[in-house]
C-alpha cells in the first residue's frame, strides 16, 4: 500500500487534471441528452455556465444604465442608495432620451405655493423621521358604512406578495419596515403568516384557493375568515383577488419544492405536490354574486372589502359599475394591477401579452366609474412599477388614491433582479424557502432599509407635490403631467391623451387627515416574537 501511495504521490498534479478532463470529455461524447456537449466536449459546458449567469452578466457588464428591463440599472441604483441612506443624486444632467414616446414630464409651478409652516405637516415636523408619511385623502369603507372604516396612514404601501413565494425573513423584513414607516402590508393570496404579525397594518388578500380560510376541498369558509380577523386586529381590509397583472385568467402555482410544513399548515394544503390555484372563484360565478359575496364578508367582519384585478375586456367592469349604482353596494376599493406586474411567475405569453399595462388599464376602468358618478365613493389603488417618484406622481394624477409597490420593495431589501423567483434558488434569500439562502437575510437590517426606501420615495413624492404648488398628491390633476408623443416635437397632457379629467378629491388639510379616528399605521401594539 505504501508503495502504491508513493507512486501516486510521485505523479504530477497536471496528470490528474488531464485524466479528469478526459473522463468528462468521454462522458460528453457518449451522452445524448445535450447536443452542444456532445458536439463540443468540455467547451460545451461553458455555454451552459454562461447562460446560467446571463442576467447578471447583462446587468453588470453588457447593458447600459437605461436599457435593461424590468428595472434598469439607474432605477435599481436609486432604490439601493435610498434604502442604504447613500447619495442617490445624479450629476451632469439626465442621461435619458427625453424625446422618446411616453416620456413623463411633470409640470412645476413658476412660483411654488408658499405653504404655511404652521399648518403644513411636512415642514413643521421636519425633524420627525416619519414626517413624510402621507395619509390617504379618502377613508376606505366610509361610503358603505362599514363598521371599521380605514384611512391608510400612507399613500404608498406594500403590494400583494405571499409567504411561500417570498421567504419568511423577507416577509418579516417588509412587515417590520412597514410598521416603522406606517404603511400597510398586503399578505398576498398565500394567507396570513406569523411573519405578517410584527405590528404593521395588514390587508388580507384572498385568491381563488382561499388559503387560510378554506376547507380541505378548497372551498371558502366564512367562519374561518371571521375568526382570522377577530384574532388579528391588525387586519384592516380584505382584498378579493380576481386576477393579477402577471397572469390574469391563470391560477397561481406554488411548486412542491417550495412548500414546507409551515407553509402547508398556513395555507391548508398537502405536502409534496404543486399547489395550483384555479383561474376562477368557487364562491361566486358572476358579477352580481360577487357583489353579494363582498357584502357578506364586509357584514361578517366589519372591514372594508375591495377587489384586485388586471384589465382587459370592459363588459364586466361596466356591469359592476351599473350594479353599484343600482344597489348602492359593492367594493370599497378597487386595485388595478398593470400587465407589467411581475412578482408572480408566469408563462411568457401571459406576462408579455395578456392584460393591459397600468396606464391603459387604470384610465379605462376609472372612466367607467367616473361616468356613473362613483369615483368619489370608492378608493382607487394602482400597482405596476410605481415605486419610483415620477411614475407614482403620474398615477396620482390619473386618479389613483393609493399606490402599491412590490418588486421595488424587494429591491430595497436586497433583490438583485436575478429573475429566478420561480426556481427556489433566489441568490439573495428573498424569493426562496431554501434555509441556507434565506439565512443571509437579516430582518433587523433589511426592515430598516425598506423603511429608508419608503421614506425617500415619500419624500420625493411630496417634494414634487410642493414644486407643483400642492400639499398632497390627491391634488394632482390630469393637466399636471405631459407625456411625449415621440419625434413629432409634441407633448400631450394626460387629460388629452386619455380623454378625461380626474375627479377632484376633497382635501381638508394634512392636520385633519392625521387627526382622523380611522387613521391606521404605527398603532401601539405588542410586538410578536418567534
Amino acid at each position: 500500500m505504501e508503495t502504491v501511495l508513493a507512486f501516486l504521490g510521485s505523479i504530477p498534479v497536471w496528470v490528474y487534471i488531464v485524466l479528469v478532463l478526459v473522463v468528462i470529455a468521454l462522458r460528453d461524447i457518449f451522452q445524448r441528452k445535450h447536443t452542444i456537449q456532445h458536439n463540443f466536449p468540455l467547451v460545451g459546458h461553458f455555454r451552459y455556465m454562461i447562460e446560467t449567469i446571463g442576467p447578471e452578466i447583462r446587468q453588470y457588464i453588457v447593458a447600459n444604465n437605461r436599457e435593461e428591463l424590468p428595472f434598469n440599472r439607474r432605477q435599481r441604483s436609486w432604490i439601493y442608495a435610498s434604502s442604504k441612506k447613500e447619495n442617490n443624486y445624479q450629476g451632469f444632467g439626465t442621461d435619458q432620451n427625453m424625446q422618446e414616446p411616453g416620456y413623463v414630464f411633470i409640470k412645476p409651478a413658476m412660483l411654488p405655493s408658499r405653504l404655511d409652516p404652521a399648518h403644513n405637516h411636512h415642514i413643521k415636523n421636519g425633524k420627525d423621521p416619519h414626517h413624510y408619511t402621507i395619509p390617504s385623502a379618502k377613508v376606505i369603507g366610509e361610503y358603505h358604512k362599514r363598521k371599521r372604516p380605514y384611512r391608510p396612514r400612507s399613500v404608498v404601501n406594500v403590494s400583494a406578495m405571499s409567504f411561500g413565494s417570498l421567504s419568511s425573513k423577507a416577509i418579516e423584513s417588509l412587515n417590520k419596515g412597514s410598521y416603522k414607516f406606517g404603511n400597510y402590508h398586503n399578505t398576498g393570496e398565500g394567507g396570513l403568516s406569523p411573519y405578517h404579525k410584527f405590528g404593521a397594518d395588514v390587508v388580507f388578500n384572498m385568491g381563488t384557493s382561499y388559503f387560510g380560510v378554506r376547507d380541505d376541498a378548497g372551498n371558502f369558509v366564512m367562519e374561518k375568515l371571521v375568526k382570522l380577523t377577530q384574532n388579528n386586529p391588525a387586519v384592516r381590509m380584505i382584498e378579493l383577488k380576481l386576477s393579477q397583472g402577471a397572469k390574469p385568467g391563470k391560477g397561481g402555482v406554488l411548486p412542491a419544492s417550495k412548500i414546507t410544513a409551515e407553509i402547508a399548515e398556513i395555507r391548508g394544503v398537502p405536502m409534496g405536490v404543486d399547489v395550483v390555484s384555479p383561474p376562477y372563484h368557487s364562491a361566486f360565478s358572476d358579477v352580481k354574486e360577487m357583489i353579494a359575496f363582498i357584502e357578506e364578508m364586509a357584514a361578517a367582519t366589519g372591514l372594508p372589502v375591495g377587489m384586485k384585478s388586471a384589465v382587459g375586456k370592459t363588459d364586466m367592469w361596466e356591469e359592476l359599475a351599473d350594479l353599484m349604482v343600482e344597489t348602492g353596494k359593492g367594493p370599497d376599493f378597487i386595485t388595478i394591477d398593470g400587465g407589467e406586474g411581475g412578482t408572480g411567475a408566469a408563462p411568457p405569453s401571459f406576462a408579455d401579452h395578456v392584460s393591459l399595462p397600468l396606464v391603459f388599464a387604470f384610465s379605462t376602468v376609472y372612466k367607467i366609474f367616473q361616468k356613473r358618478g362613483l369615483t368619489d365613493k370608492i378608493t382607487f389603488i394602482a400597482s405596476g412599477k410605481l415605486g419610483l417618484p415620477a411614475q407614482a406622481v403620474m398615477a396620482f394624477s390619473m386618479g389613483a388614491d393609493i399606490i402599491n409597490v412590490a418588486r421595488e420593495a424587494m429591491l430595497s431589501i436586497g433583490c438583485i433582479q436575478a429573475q429566478t423567483c420561480h426556481t427556489n434558488r433566489c441568490p439573495t434569500g428573498i424569493a426562496t424557502n431554501n434555509k441556507w439562502l434565506e439565512s443571509g437575510v437579516d430582518p433587523a437590517l433589511k426592515s430598516e432599509r425598506f423603511n429608508n426606501y419608503m421614506n425617500t420615495l415619500a419624500k420625493e413624492i411630496i417634494e414634487i407635490t410642493h414644486a407643483t404648488g400642492y400639499e398632497h398628491p390627491c391634488q394632482f390633476g390630469m393637466n399636471d403631467v405631459d407625456i411625449s408623443m415621440g419625434d413629432n416635437n409634441k407633448t400631450v397632457a394626460l387629460a388629452d391623451n386619455y380623454g378625461y379629467l380626474k375627479t377632484i378629491v376633497p382635501y381638508p388639510g394634512i392636520k385633519s387627515l392625521l387627526e382622523c379616528p380611522h387613521l391606521g399605521g404605527r398603532a401601539p401594539r405588542e410586538e410578536i416574537t418567534h
